[in-house]
């Protein structure tokens, strides 16, 4: 009886214990503005209806969200011209994501998230007016082909944990509001487009978990980071619906719950209804992963380029990039030293630098780092003494710093005098002597058998060549063994013991 009503212009049942099948009716109501079904219960597939028996169809929010739906998105929707916002995430959906979708151009916020939607993503997305788009944790694949590249309205772009392959696409670059770039866990592959870096708005970005190669792009350097409003706003015909907004003050009620209270309840009380639904991104960041919203979310700043296959020497440039919170760079095949211009990173909560050949010292300027909760440098070939335990270096272990053969400190049971003193003359001379030695009787016992096989070939070959030498050393020979027997048969004569043993 309540989805029947004529007035109802707002509903919301969020979060409870709802379940079974949702029905129909709700969906055929000619006054019903928001509905919010989300965080429930319920199951089967979402309800077709024909909707063009319905005139001036006004539905603008749905939110079906954390339920247990199943089977494939309704066409009945790609007829609402009005809808603004459409979240079905963490269902069971699944099939192909309509190319219907295009045909709604009101439509600000998609999100698909968490169900079992496969195959490609549709290339129409360009022309939409989607701000923000999360398509995460879903079976799609194939290449993103220019498939948002001409939108100047996109926001928010949650591509991640999908099996997307190929490039990033260079047109990246001309998505001029993007503020939220995630492409975590899928097979892209080759450089990151420098293009990237045209992205000023750009203060999230995670690469992670590709086959990514290359070196990281300076260039990075040139984005600004700075905290972002449009990240976290939900815009319904360009009035703001969520957080807090600009109005008169009503006792602690919003505009909608004064109006009705004074009776005085009409249609034009809606743009003032706040929005439930609420921008959120999921980022990793201090090794565990974290859901960002409202005034967080426009503060957060962070890149994750870990798990891939990046190659070269980490830009020192980056450490312009004053107002970043998290910086990942684990697991790749990075080169040379730590750069000290790191203790630029004044907001710098986590910075991951472990899994890669990095070499030399570990900057002492990094102490200067007071908002550092999360330091990892392990697995490197680090060398020298650990930073003082002062500051936020203090709260650091030894997981910090493990597998650095050449690291050294208390910490780590490592004794850095003799690690840090320069080796004496001594042990050189000692080794190059001993190295030398070896060497001489190498050569000694080479030569040694070089001659003796040279002259054992010289006799062979004179002695076939010349018969009269040949006769000489025969003759030599056989006096040589008669000699020889002479001598034994003397001392047995002489030494009769050694007749006896005989």
């Amino acid at each position: 009886m309540l989805a029947q009503s004529d007035s109802l212009r707002f509903l919301r049942l969020s979060n409870n214990h709802l379940s079974g099948k949702i029905t129909p009716t709700i969906f055929r109501s000619s006054s019903l503005y928001l509905l919010y079904l989300d965080g429930n219960n319920f199951d089967g597939n979402i309800p077709s209806i024909d909707i063009s028996t319905i005139p001036s169809y006004p539905l603008q929010d749905l939110d079906l969200s954390n339920n247990n739906l199943s089977g494939e998105l309704p066409r009945w929707k790609w007829n609402v011209s009005d809808l603004k916002a459409l979240a079905v995430s963490n269902n069971q959906l699944k099939g192909l994501i309509p190319m219907e979708l295009c045909y709604l151009d009101s439509l600000i916020i998609l999100d698909l998230s968490k169900n079992n939607f496969s195959g490609p993503i549709p290339s129409c997305f360009d022309a939409q007016s989607i701000e923000h788009l999360h398509l995460s944790k879903n079976r799609l694949s194939g290449t993103l082909t220019n498939a948002f590249f001409n939108s100047s309205s996109l926001v928010t772009l949650d591509l991640s944990e999908n099996q997307l392959t190929g490039e990033i696409p260079y047109g990246i670059g001309t998505l001029s509001a993007l503020s939220v770039l995630l492409l975590k866990a899928n097979y892209f592959i080759g450089e990151i487009p420098t293009e990237m870096c045209q992205l000023y708005s750009l203060s999230i970005i995670d690469l992670s978990q590709n086959k990514l190669f290359g070196s990281i792009p300076s260039c990075l350097s040139h984005l600004t980071l700075q905290p972002n409003y449009e990240k976290s706003s939900m815009r319904v015909g360009g009035t703001m619906l969520g957080g807090i907004m600009d109005s008169p003050n009503y006792f602690g009620m919003t505009e909608f719950e004064w109006s009705t209270l004074r009776g005085s309840m009409s249609l034009d009380v809606y743009p003032f209804i706040e929005n439930q639904m609420e921008e959120k991104v999921d980022y990793t960041t201090k090794r565990a992963s974290y859901t960002y919203k409202g005034n967080i979310l426009e503060l957060m700043s962070g890149i994750d380029l870990s798990c891939n296959r990046l190659t070269g020497e980490i830009p020192t440039e980056i450490g312009n990039l004053s107002e970043i919170r998290s910086l990942n760079l684990s697991h790749n095949n990075l080169t040379g030293h730590i750069p000290s211009m790191f203790s630029k990173l004044k907001q710098i909560e986590s910075l991951d630098l472990s899994h890669n050949n990095l070499i030399g010292r570990i900057p002492i300027q990094l102490t200067e780092l007071y908002t550092l909760a999360v330091f990892n440098v392990s697995y490197n070939n680090l060398s020298g003494s650990i930073p003082s335990p002062k500051t936020q270096f203090g709260t650091f272990d030894e997981s910090s710093y493990m597998e650095n053969p050449f690291l050294c400190g208390p910490l780590l049971h490592k004794n850095c005098v003799d690690l840090d003193s320069p080796p004496t003359v001594a042990p050189n001379t000692s080794n190059n002597e001993e190295e030398s030695g070896l060497m001489d009787k190498y050569v000694f016992w080479v030569t040694f058998f070089v001659s003796y096989v040279i002259v054992l070939l010289v006799i062979v070959l004179i002695l076939y060549i010349n018969p009269y030498w040949r006769r000489a050393w025969f003759s030599f020979v056989e006096h040589c063994i008669k000699t020889c027997q002479y001598f034994i048969e003397d001392n047995l004569l002489r030494f009769p013991i050694f007749k006896r043993s005989g």
